[in-house]
């Protein structure tokens, strides 16, 4: 797991080479176990890299790595989980290794096939490869989006990196916010890949490869979340899903560092210790944030599961006042601004500051397995959607109720109801922080633009196939609406600030594969059933407990101990804040756009 960044043009330029190391000193923190720079002797080319040696902790392992042959050169970012099996079916090939890298492995498979290579690979990367022959940059990101890559072109030049931060240090044109991602991050709480804050920066999509060739980009998707409908009897759903989990699991621990593993008192991470735990892994560390406040505190219960497990348990007992001290550090992490992400950023600091380097998540497991709300509240959304239809004046009581007031609920049912009434339209009503009226409003006070809400398209960018069940509809939409475009981001750049790798077992594709294909009655049943089936080993008192997730107590600390530090945000706003989420979707939204945009909003 390290921090990439580079920058290619057409313009031979003698500040190419200050221009990536501008970037590199921005993805320090990725890396802290070395760094390299590799210029082309055309001066057409420079890529970065920092490293946080995770397999072979040597100096061979430095990058950029050269091809052997010294044509090809690349940066990487991730972990290929199958490197040994690709390496051996490479050897018996007739390629000799210098190192026991996955880097190289991937060098190399690029070598004997082309972009082609990215269907070979089992793991999370975004990687880049500079052919010092053809003067062509590849860049690629991992099919579920787990690691990114953002992409600047101005003219002929084009920069990439593993943080917006880094990307816009290349400095190589004019930074100006982009108003339609600001209009969605306030819609959902996230910017929507493949936009961000800043105009003409993209995130590269997951499941896609980007080809830069004479100062002409061309990009492709290799990869895109499909599922099944399957029908099989409850022994065979149960024993694929079990033998996939174990699988991941087992790809997830290659590593010459420990592995640690984040664990709640919920049933995806209990899942993943049990599961580890049944595959012989010994010696496990276990960490958990707890707080005093019961309604919150997950801490007993990790603490009764850890010691269950036999696991090496370490909690932290967090204060308001703990959690208002790491609010700064937080927002100076912060990459883009988000709703989410604190928690993962407090986590990742107990780990670091316990010596670990990698640690497993149970993220992804919700998504799979149906364990949000929306899976119950959706369908009842569309019902009610399909009834409206039938009711004189429907159309204009929805336009009344989304001209606002305090109640967000009918606001957003009043968003929902005035829009087709697709699956996404009801998931983007129920995952939605502003009205789309409100973040118009928002927008501008904030930037002075009007928008014609008839000329955007208010719905998150997920990617859904209407044609499958409203389940697997669902299922698509946290996957690849809230799961990617924020907790994925969140995980990545909130983990890298304290040097630690975040690996994520749920997410994983060969698991989806499989597990995807079995159909959605079975696979998305209320209560995680089949999840819990596959892994009888989870305790009674996890399964007992209502689903709480991997909460902060931040309702009592915005309008308690932190009350100073965000009355100013709800005074000023032009719309009523009401909640703490919306308070806390505000405040971080103004940092970014003071502190990385210089606007003061």
């Amino acid at each position: 797991m390290c921090g990439i960044a580079g920058v290619v043009s057409m313009l031979v330029s003698g500040d190419l080479r200050a221009t990536a190391e501008r970037m590199r000193q921005k993805l320090q923190h990725r890396g802290p176990d070395g760094d390299g720079l590799f210029e082309d002797s055309t001066g057409r080319a420079a890529l970065v890299h920092t490293r946080l040696a995770i397999l072979d902790l040597s100096a061979a392992g430095h990058q950029p790595m050269l091809s052997a042959c010294g044509r090809y050169v690349i940066a990487f970012n991730g972990e290929i989980y199958n490197f040994r099996k690709l390496r051996s079916e490479l050897a018996a090939q007739g390629v000799i290794f210098r190192t026991g890298t996955d880097t190289e492995v991937l060098l190399q498979l690029y070598v004997a096939f082309g972009e082609e290579c990215v269907h070979r690979l089992e793991g999370m990367f975004a990687f880049a490869i500079w052919d010092t022959f053809t003067q062509t940059l590849f860049l690629a990101r991992d099919p579920l989006g787990i690691k990114p890559v953002y992409v600047w072109q101005v003219g002929s030049t084009l920069a990439f990196a593993s943080e917006l931060g880094a990307v816009l240090a290349s400095g190589i044109g004019p930074i100006a916010v982009e108003p339609h991602a600001v209009f969605d991050y306030l819609r959902f709480g996230s910017v929507q890949e493949p936009a961000t804050l800043v105009q003409s920066v993209t995130l590269l999509e997951a499941g896609h490869c980007l080809t830069w060739s004479n100062g002409v980009t061309i990009k492709k998707q290799y990869w895109r979340l499909e599922f099944g409908q399957e029908r099989m009897d409850s022994r065979e759903a149960i024993t694929r899903t079990r033998d996939a989990l174990e699988e991941s699991i087992e790809r997830h621990f290659v590593s010459d560092v420990p592995v640690g593993l984040f664990l709640s008192g919920g049933i995806d991470s209990t899942a993943i210790v049990a599961t580890a735990r049944r595959l012989g892994h010994r010696n496990l560390r276990t960490f958990c944030i707890s707080f005093d406040d019961k309604s919150f505190n997950e801490g007993n219960l990790a603490a009764r599961t850890a010691d269950y497990f036999e696991t090496e348990h370490v909690d932290w007992r967090m204060s308001a006042e703990d959690g208002q001290s790491m609010v700064q550090g937080y927002l100076d992490a912060m990459d883009q601004p988000s709703s989410d992400g604190f928690n993962t950023y407090c986590v990742s600091r107990l780990a670091h500051d316990n010596g670990m380097k990698v640690v497993l998540s149970g993220l992804g497991g919700d998504e799979l397995f149906a364990g949000y709300p929306s899976f119950q509240k959706i369908p009842r959304l569309l019902a009610l959607h399909q009834g409206s239809r039938f009711l004189p004046g429907s159309a204009a009581a929805a336009h009344l109720l989304a001209r606002g007031g305090r109640n967000l609920r009918v606001g957003r049912i009043a968003d929902f109801l005035d829009s087709p009434g697709s699956v996404v339209d009801a998931w983007s009503a129920m995952r939605g922080f502003f009205t789309a009226s409100e973040a118009k409003i928002l927008v501008k006070d904030w930037l002075g633009l009007e928008f014609d809400l008839t000329t955007i398209n208010p719905e998150c960018s997920v990617d859904v196939d209407s044609r499958s069940s409203i389940a697997d509809q669902i299922s698509a939409c946290e996957m690849t609406g809230y799961m990617r475009n924020q907790l994925l981001r969140d995980s990545d750049v909130m983990s890298m600030r304290w040097g630690l790798e975040l690996r994520v077992p749920f997410v994983d594709r060969r698991l989806i594969e499989s597990v995807g294909r079995i159909s959605s009655t079975q696979r998305l049943a209320f209560g995680k059933k089949l999840l819990v089936a596959a892994v009888s080993e989870i305790p009674e008192w996890i399964l007992s407990q209502p689903k709480r997730g991997f909460a902060f107590p931040f309702e009592q600390w915005v309008l308690n101990e932190w009350k100073a530090t965000f009355d100013e945000v709800s005074r000023t706003s032009p719309v009523p804040t009401v909640t703490w989420y919306r308070t806390w979707c505000l405040f971080v939204l103004r940092h970014f756009l003071k502190s990385s945009l210089g606007l003061n909003a």
